[in-house]
């Protein structure tokens, strides 16, 4: 579906009104002393553009730039946030309950190549995770690849083994960061070969059957390329093993298109190349070639459709995953001999949320979401006799790994009350069977998970997820824990989160609503939450926690939300919004600086789900709920803690460290705007089980102080 601005916001009406100070809720525990250093100083100097008529103030400004005056406030702030957070009482004892929660085993499912398995495993106890290799079954296991080879600042992931097992390729990262390097290892001798490909961050490498090569996405490593315009120099490339990276030949592109994505895929038998373009989060271009064809041509077999697709090979039939005239999702399918013919429909929308389609030897394993959770179903390759694949409960499906080659798979289900396990599964038999399960210290039999309605402000029913234990009594005083998301597509399902779980063990409710902008009601449900119709998002989030108000769960002042990234930008907007709702704010990895988000880290990428203040309607409809751009001096704004990250390469800190800048300098000395730094630490985290342990220590420490529990 093409979009359309439905707003129209004259320029004059688009400036965010002045909030009324309202009475700030009483605090529930008291806040720890102010640090021996007093809070950092922050120049705000009169930066002011003039964009579409309006002036937009940015005092902040100078933040932006990571030089020494940024590098030495940051630091101030980081330890003035840290010395804050060491005060909150009762840290060991909440430290010595996070350690066996997340000092767990952790492992993948196996990935079956030729006689061998590949797989991720943590122990239980150990810091990373290694990548090990052994025979089907999981005898003769070795070390395949250990990050801590290459030092303890160094993430690998998408480990990608070959058709029979002979190479691996994987992805190498400093901090965790999003910009990758990409390797080629021999299985047998351990040795990594050719040279390391760098500009590798989208990378997603396919292999042929034959092992003789592999496609990749590789990007410019040009210096003078800046970051935000290097997407669109993304180029599929096709690499040979034992040749050299710079001899790779560019099969597709570049499109010098800054806001899409792209990537290549084989067909498991070799035949089929498939390239598949992402643009703005809602419409895909797919074009196939035939690499036994003497001149490779590629073809578009979707031209003139706009719509969100994914595709995948059964012999000469291409399955197309897809949104087209069905925005809860079907599958359609095209003979790749004669791609002029017409699509003939595979699997027709249902009732719930066709999210994918995995395709094993003899049958194809439907992941439906309903009401939010998953369902399996399972139907021959003809897309006849469908008949369900239970599941251990109402929880998530979140992937199933397997080739379809194979008759076999594994699925990863997990729940709020579940923690996480594999179940191998046969799908043509209905077969499952328990694979591998996570412990946990955690009575799980006590937690109770309610799914409720909840109106919007403009009527919508918004569901969400209340989980507390059994017997947590509804006293309008529980310290509860309200996050979301709502952007991308995205569903928040339920998932296990041990800290969610320790808190609910201790008396605390969590609350996680479906807000519009995400996917779990289809792509309508996605569309009614982006660019013009964002507000819709923050209304819904705001609901839900009047509702959880109203309903005698908590008050304000036990309230606190939580989100990251695109749930970053949730909660800025709505502690700006509606700040007398809330007791405490935790923010992380934020977008906040919606005016100006667009020129830095994957920025330009998002133009699609936001917007461009370029665009004097967009611009309108962003500056309207841009959070930095709404702080108002002497509002009462509750406390609020900023986890940042120093290579987020993804999202800028530099809208942390803005609003964080606002924030203090709309609030008292005294007020808690806090300003913490993880160090090797990319957008998604650290991937090191005791920092993990440390981020939190210090995010429950902030809330215990604030809300209580």
């Amino acid at each position: 579906m093409r979009a359309h601005l439905l707003l129209a916001l004259s320029l004059a009406a688009c400036r965010p009104p002045e909030a009324s100070p309202q009475p700030r809720s009483e605090q529930i525990a008291p806040l720890p002393e102010t640090a021996p250093a007093a809070r950092p100083d922050t120049r705000r100097e009169s930066v002011v553009d003039r964009l579409h008529g309006v002036d937009v103030a940015d005092p902040y400004r100078w933040l932006e730039v990571m030089d020494e005056p940024t590098v030495e406030w940051t630091r101030a702030q980081d330890v003035f946030a840290r010395d804050w957070l060491a005060r909150v009482p009762g840290r060991e004892a909440l430290r010595a309950a996070l350690r066996p929660l997340l000092q767990v085993e952790s492992r993948s499912a196996p990935v079956q190549r030729g006689k061998l398995w590949f797989y991720s495993r943590r122990r239980r106890g150990e810091d990373k995770a290694r990548h090990f290799v052994s025979d089907v079954g999981g005898g003769n296991e070795r070390v395949l690849i250990d990050p801590a080879v290459f030092g303890a600042a160094v993430t690998v992931r998408q480990v990608m083994p070959s058709p029979e097992g002979r190479y691996v390729t994987f992805l190498r990262a400093t901090n965790a960061s999003d910009d990758a390097t990409l390797m080629l290892r021999d299985v047998a001798t351990g040795e990594d070969l050719d040279a390391p490909i760098e500009g590798a961050r989208y990378a997603s490498p396919s292999w042929m059957p034959d092992e003789s090569a592999f496609y990749y996405t590789g990007l410019s490593t040009d210096p003078d390329v800046e970051a935000p315009q290097r997407p669109g120099t993304a180029s599929v490339r096709r690499h040979v093993v034992g040749t050299r990276p710079q001899f790779d030949e560019r099969i597709y592109g570049p499109l010098g298109d800054n806001q899409s994505f792209l990537w290549g895929e084989v067909s498991p038998q070799g035949r089929w190349l498939v390239i598949s373009r992402f643009r703005e989060f809602r419409a895909t271009e797919i074009h196939v070639a035939d690499l036994t064809a003497k001149t490779r041509t590629f073809v578009p077999i979707n031209a003139g459709e706009s719509e969100k697709a994914s595709a995948q090979v059964i012999g000469d039939r291409l399955l197309l995953h897809t949104n087209r005239d069905a925005p809860r999702f079907r599958v359609l399918e095209l003979d790749l001999n004669n791609p002029a013919a017409p699509w003939s429909e595979l699997i027709p929308q249902g009732e719930g949320t066709l999210e994918g389609v995995h395709v094993s030897s003899d049958a194809l394993t439907l992941q439906w979401l309903d009401k939010a959770h998953s369902r399996l179903e399972v139907r021959d390759l003809d897309g006849s006799s469908p008949r369900p694949l239970g599941l251990p409960g109402r929880g998530t499906v979140a992937a199933i790994v397997g080739s379809a080659t194979q008759d076999d798979a594994f699925l990863y289900y997990a729940s709020f009350a579940d923690p996480p396990q594999w179940h191998h599964i046969r799908p043509a038999t209905g077969e499952r069977t328990l694979f591998w399960k996570q412990h946990t210290p955690i009575d799980t039999d006590r937690i109770q998970v309610d799914q409720v309605w909840v109106d919007s402000k403009d009527g919508t029913p918004v569901s969400m997820f209340v989980v507390h234990r059994d017997d947590t009594p509804l006293d309008a005083d529980r310290p509860t824990l309200l996050t979301g998301y709502g952007g991308f597509g995205v569903s928040l399902t339920p998932l296990f989160s041990p800290t969610a779980a320790l808190w609910v063990e201790h008396g605390g409710v969590f609350a996680v609503p479906n807000l519009r902008g995400g996917g779990e009601y289809g792509e309508s449900w996605h569309e009614a939450g982006r660019g013009p119709n964002k507000q819709n998002v923050f209304d819904d989030f705001i609901a839900s926690a009047q509702w959880l108000v109203e309903q005698g769960w908590t008050r304000p002042g036990r309230l606190a939300i939580r989100g990251g990234s695109n749930g970053g930008l949730l909660v800025g907007a709505v502690m700006t919004q509606r700040p007398e709702l809330f007791g405490a704010v935790v923010c992380e990895v934020p977008l906040l600086d919606m005016v100006r988000y667009h020129l830095f880290g994957a920025g330009p990428t998002w133009i699609g789900e936001y917007g461009s203040s370029a665009d004097p309607d967009q611009f309108a409809t962003l500056f309207a709920y841009s959070p930095y751009h709404r702080v108002r001096q002497g509002t009462p704004y509750p406390p609020l803690l900023m986890n940042s990250a120093d290579s987020d390469d993804r999202v800028d800190p530099n809208h942390a460290r803005k609003f964080v800048a606002a924030m203090q300098w709309a609030t008292p000395r005294t007020h808690p705007a806090l300003l913490r730094v993880e160090s090797q630490s990319g957008h998604g985290g650290a991937d090191s089980v005791q920092a993990r342990i440390d981020h939190a220590v210090d995010t429950i420490s902030f809330l215990r102080a604030t809300v209580g529990q």
